[in-house]
């Protein structure tokens, strides 16, 4: 089988591309697989480690407030599937799947249009632009949550499957992790935080606090901080100032490349609400405080953060809230109550949908199996 994986621009729209590849490689290792994104995304740094080949298309989102650069994404809209096309017909797919992001929009038109099995993943709450676009064109679309269906007006295209994950996720016990770290007997609790796979400044602000005010204070805890790749230096600034590099507790990187063994190892977890993010912590049934980013679209975190929160399967915090120490006052009620952990671990698990990879691959294979009929 011959698959163009398409989805771009950041972890959320790369990491189930990736995990649903490795899924059909696993099952059919003669398959040829490649990837198309724009020339600027994370992509270029996460699949090649994968070992996939990546294509280009140009093609950028709509700016939400009035701004000329939309005049060129609209012409980008209309020109980019033509030269999709010429891609597509040059690789030859049996399948295309897109995973979101604006640079699924030309290839999985293209595909469609030429009579190729398409289809979608989404793994938001709130279906993204180019999953809208494309819900009349392509043949199946997969969603991670409910929610999303709802949304969709072609229900009978849309199946809730979960979001796909690396193996690692569901096959890594805690104990076997912190072996792997090197960590195992050494701290009672392990904090993960991060701040997004980009950087996150009012993230990063706020660790610097709670690890000054309150981790420092606690050598029989590891707190391992992500701190994102735009971040990292502005974070090594106030980390030395602030003196946190004389604790051997407090271990900040700039990016988590190992991120299914640190989330195994972890005890609690700080981080945003991207789609990705929530379907790792839910297979593992992980505490978790929740931070949204309010710089995305449709305010897409938050809902999909509100929706665990409301089900008592995570805690809410907003970046506008993160006063007066509320986080570090979080961590430690956290930390001293045994049965919320419990109860946030037990209902975050009800969330995660068991064998989403192999039920991706059913579907998918069917769906290439259909269209030669």
């Amino acid at each position: 089988m011959k698959v163009l994986v398409t989805g771009g621009g950041t972890g959320g729209h790369i990491y189930p591309a990736i995990a649903i590849a490795n899924t059909i490689k696993a099952h059919e290792p003669d398959a040829e697989i490649a990837f198309v994104g724009t020339s600027r995304g994370m992509e270029n740094k996460l699949v090649p480690k994968e070992g996939y080949p990546l294509y280009h298309v140009e093609i950028q989102g709509l700016r939400r407030s009035l701004s000329l650069k939309n005049l060129k994404t609209l012409w980008l809209t209309v020109t980019s599937v033509g030269k999709a096309k010429k891609l597509v017909k040059e690789f030859k797919p049996d399948l295309v799947v897109g995973t979101g992001g604006y640079v699924c929009w030309p290839v999985c038109k293209a595909a469609s249009s030429m009579g190729i099995a398409t289809a979608l993943h989404e793994s938001n709450a709130i279906p993204g632009v180019a999953v809208k676009m494309l819900a009349s064109s392509v043949d199946k679309i997969f969603v991670n949550f409910e929610a999303s269906a709802e949304k969709i007006k072609q229900k009978e295209k849309v199946l809730r499957v979960g979001n796909p994950l690396k193996n690692e996720f569901a096959t890594l016990s805690k104990e076997e992790a912190r072996k792997q770290l090197g960590i195992d007997g050494k701290y009672r609790h392990f904090l993960l935080s991060c701040g997004g796979s980009l950087g996150a400044e009012r993230i990063n602000s706020e660790i610097i606090a709670l690890m000054r005010d309150d981790s420092a204070k606690h050598p029989e805890l590891i707190h391992v901080h992500a701190t994102g790749a735009n971040g990292y230096e502005s974070f090594m600034e106030a980390f030395r100032a602030a003196g946190l590099d004389q604790y051997p507790n407090l271990v900040p990187m700039e990016y988590i490349y190992d991120m299914p063994v640190r989330l195994s190892a972890a005890d609690l977890v700080i981080n945003r609400a991207g789609a990705m993010t929530l379907s790792e912590l839910a297979a593992l049934g992980k505490p978790a405080i929740l931070i949204p980013s309010p710089n995305v679209v449709d305010n897409h975190q938050y809902k999909n953060a509100k929706v665990l929160a409301d089900a008592g399967a995570a805690v809410l915090i907003e970046e506008k809230d993160l006063t007066d120490g509320l986080l570090a006052r979080t961590v430690e009620d956290i930390f001293a109550d045994k049965e919320k952990q419990k109860s946030l671990s037990e209902h975050f698990s009800e969330f995660a949908v068991k064998d989403t990879n192999e039920i991706l691959y059913r579907e998918l294979k069917a769906l290439v199996n259909s269209k030669k009929v």
